[in-house]
């Protein structure tokens, strides 16, 4: 018997709900297409609060460099997701550690990691819960 029960997309794996307020930095555009985006409200600048935040890196130091600003722009509960080419394609020096790493040194923890499409990797990363104790052999929250 065939299986009728379709397919979740990249988008809904990711937990992107429709009409969060978004917004995606540097994100190329067959990585936007696999991920089979909702109705998004797309503000063009970063002003304000935001549910959903995705960043497209190369490089840790492009991830340091971004990662803060964004990050305090995330509302709480909203979440930041941070995505790199997988296997050292395009010449990437992040990993699923390195990324992990940079993250927690700006105050951020990791928790879904997933597959966007052939070229990109995606890690989600939120606000530490108060009273919370994260422990990552990768990272270490400052304080």
């Amino acid at each position: 018997m065939a299986n009728t029960r379709q397919s979740r997309t990249v988008a809904q794996k990711m937990g992107i709900k429709p009409g969060a307020r978004a917004y995606l930095r540097d994100a190329p555009a067959a990585a936007v297409a696999a991920m089979g985006l909702p109705d998004l409200d797309l503000p063009e600048t970063v002003t304000g609060e935001f549910d959903y935040l995705h960043l497209f890196v190369i490089t840790q130091n492009e991830m340091r460099e971004q990662f803060g600003g964004l990050r305090d722009r995330l509302r709480p509960g909203g979440m930041l997701w941070v995505s790199w080419p997988k296997g050292g394609k395009l010449g990437t020096d992040l990993t699923i550690k390195s990324a992990i790493a940079v993250g927690y040194d700006l105050n951020m923890v990791e928790s879904t990691c997933l597959r966007i499409n052939d070229v990109w990797s995606g890690l989600k990363f939120t606000h530490p819960k108060p009273g919370k104790t994260y422990a990552n052999s990768y990272g270490t929250l400052p304080g």
